[in-house]
């Protein structure tokens, strides 16, 4: 019998590239990558190692059909970050759900989302000042939105709800700069607040783990730690053999940093301040590593990354 096909969105991104990694690598799927950018260097690769690669722009609703034509399964995920744009991103998320409807014998969905915190605090300005307009974190509101779109068409949706990428403290912006004294300094938004957070690799390894569960609409939270900003400041010093120094910024300060998406950032932290408890249980640990059994805690991931 021929394998089953299953279409992967943002393959030459981050979650869909680890995902398409995964597959690969497992050989039980077959992989159609879909990109706007087939002839790129991530999309050669993946052809090189066997997936079918597939073009389409999710701006676009008609190039998406075919890129679901004949898949029993489907990862649906959007970037924010390329456009900041959250009503773009609503738009999009909206195409990918109308696509899947209308793509008979698909089985399984699996759609890379985040909560929409005005299911929680109201977009007036009482608890989030930073931004103004219907959204209090944009790249958050928008996917939470689009849930209802896969839901309401009553496809099979997994809902899976990612967290903080490791990743993303060994790049430049987010991760230990050298202060102003030769000290490193890890400078975030947390407060109090523990950050739930997963590499990358790792969520590919969840979502791959999805396709060979449950099928139905469901709702899933992925994290391998949630850790205090003194806690992840200690983890990387471990890593880079030299003292990290925490330092807890303000929020308004972190707004103002210069790169696009700092006000969005830092309203994401404001929720992650004020709703900790919640975001950290609907991304259970236990029922993590259950779902991934090798999945990496930060200690163990940093581990494996060059100094």
């Amino acid at each position: 019998m021929s394998k089953p096909l299953i279409t992967v969105f943002g393959a030459t991104g981050r979650q869909g590239g680890a995902l398409a990694q995964v597959l690969l690598a497992r050989g039980d799927w077959r992989v159609r990558v879909v990109t706007r950018r087939p002839h790129s260097g991530v999309a050669q690769a993946l052809a090189r190692r066997g997936a079918e690669i597939c073009p389409a722009d999710l701006d676009d609703p008609a190039s998406l059909r075919p890129a679901l034509q004949g898949a029993e399964a489907m990862f649906a995920v959007t970037d924010f970050w390329q456009h900041l744009d959250a009503r773009r991103e609503l738009c999009q998320a909206r195409h990918l759900a109308e696509a899947a409807a209308d793509t008979p014998g698909l089985r399984q969905l699996v759609w890379s989302t985040l909560e929409d915190t005005r299911d929680f605090f109201p977009a007036d300005g009482s608890r989030f000042q930073l931004l103004q307009g219907a959204y209090n974190v944009p790249h958050m509101d928008a996917k939470g939105e689009a849930n209802a779109a896969f839901i309401e068409r009553g496809l099979p949706v997994t809902l899976l709800l990612t967290s903080f990428y490791w990743d993303n403290l060994l790049a430049p912006g987010l991760g230990p700069q050298r202060a102003a004294d030769g000290v490193l300094e890890l400078a975030l938004p947390l407060g109090d607040a523990r950050l739930p957070g997963i590499a990358v690799a790792d969520i590919g390894a969840c979502a791959a783990a999805l396709f060979d569960g449950t099928r139905g609409q469901r709702r899933v939270g992925i994290a391998s730690d949630h850790l205090g900003g003194p806690e992840v400041a200690a983890l990387l010093a471990e890593h880079l053999g030299e003292p990290v120094r925490y330092r807890d910024v303000p929020l308004d300060e972190f707004s103002r940093l210069p790169f696009a998406g700092a006000q969005d950032l830092a309203a994401m932290f404001r929720f992650k301040q004020i709703a900790n408890d919640l975001i950290c249980a609907a991304r259970p640990l236990a029922a993590t590593r259950a779902l991934h059994p090798g999945l990496q805690d930060l200690r163990s991931w940093l581990l494996h990354q060059p100094h």
